[in-house]
């Protein structure tokens, strides 16, 4: 953005030019009414002379315009921006249980929640995401950060686990997490808790786990995964029956921390589930603007003392017409 700081100045503009002019063309009065016997000899030296007297004066004239505008003292304004956000730190506390290998979802529920759960963390902008995976036990894949990139990595890199870790442990799940947001300075402190089945492990109560997360200001927000089937065929000879979802308690625990509760269904309900979430969590930024004005009077300055300079040196030095 450009200004001056002194517009008014600028109005002395037309008097000046107004005085300039007449000065000019007085001048040229007071030489046409000189009277001289003969010109024969200024028609030799009319076309070179004018031009030595009129180029000065147009350069004093525009060196009084650049004075003029130095005086009023233009400027250039740069834009700063002081931006103030107020970040959300989510973990993300994904089950990977045996029954996260049946197929009522495509190809199956553990790789429809790995898809969605990444497309959710590769939108992210100025939050940070951390990465808990439970079975009949919990383990921290990634502590909170802003590297997304990472947390998209392990997110799909999870397996189902083995048979000596089976197990759906949510209490376990949701202290490993408190652990990684009670002391963080965010604003907002979220847990995203996605099952497929009832609490079977584990030593703590999901119930306890919630009241702690409580306390400590975390809100969770549950997502119970389970297909409208009651038979998943998981191979040629062997069909499994899918275990119940407890809705209760997923909806308890939500309703606790002031979160929210969603049964996924199939592929479409959970990513519209997961951007639902994302909507609700989104980082708060306040933007203060401020203008910094760069003087640029100086080079105005330079150019007027220039060519007053050179309009003296072509008037009394190279072209030797004092006088004029």
């Amino acid at each position: 953005m450009f200004r001056f700081a002194y517009p008014y100045v600028l109005f002395l503009i037309i008097p000046v030019g107004v005085a300039v002019a007449a000065a000019f063309f007085y001048r040229n009065k007071r030489q046409r009414a000189l009277r001289m016997g003969s010109i024969a000899p200024l028609e030799k030296l009319e076309r070179p002379f004018y031009y030595k007297i009129l180029i000065p004066q147009i350069l004093l004239f525009l060196s009084l315009l650049l004075l003029l505008i130095a005086v009023a003292r233009p400027q250039i304004g740069n834009v700063s921006k002081d931006l103030r956000q107020s970040g959300i730190d989510i973990m993300l506390a994904l089950d990977i249980s045996g029954s996260m290998q049946l197929n009522d979802f495509q190809p199956n529920r553990l790789e429809a929640s790995k898809q969605v759960a990444r497309d959710f963390v590769e939108n992210l902008r100025h939050d940070r995401a951390g990465l808990v995976v439970f079975a009949g036990e919990s383990f921290l894949q990634c502590p909170l950060t802003t590297d997304y990139d990472i947390v998209s990595e392990l997110i799909g890199k999870m397996e189902i686990v083995p048979q000596s870790l089976d197990g759906t442990a949510i209490g376990l799940a949701i202290v490993n997490c408190i652990n990684r947001l009670r002391d963080t300075e965010a604003k907002s402190k979220v847990i995203i808790l996605l099952t497929d089945g009832e609490n079977n492990a584990g030593d703590i109560d999901p119930m306890t786990a919630a009241s702690f997360a409580k306390d400590y200001g975390i809100r969770i927000y549950t997502i119970g995964m389970a297909g409208s089937g009651e038979v998943v065929s998981t191979g040629f000879l062997f069909p499994q029956r899918i275990p119940p979802l407890n809705d209760r308690l997923l909806r308890t625990i939500a309703e606790e921390t002031d979160g929210r509760f969603y049964r996924a269904d199939s592929e479409e309900k959970l990513k519209e589930i997961w951007d639902e979430i994302a909507a609700l969590e989104k980082t708060e930024i306040n933007i203060r603007q401020y203008m910094d004005w760069d003087e640029r009077y100086f080079s105005y300055l330079l150019t007027a003392l220039l060519l007053a300079l050179l309009a003296y040196v072509l008037k009394y030095i190279l072209w030797r017409r004092s006088g004029c």
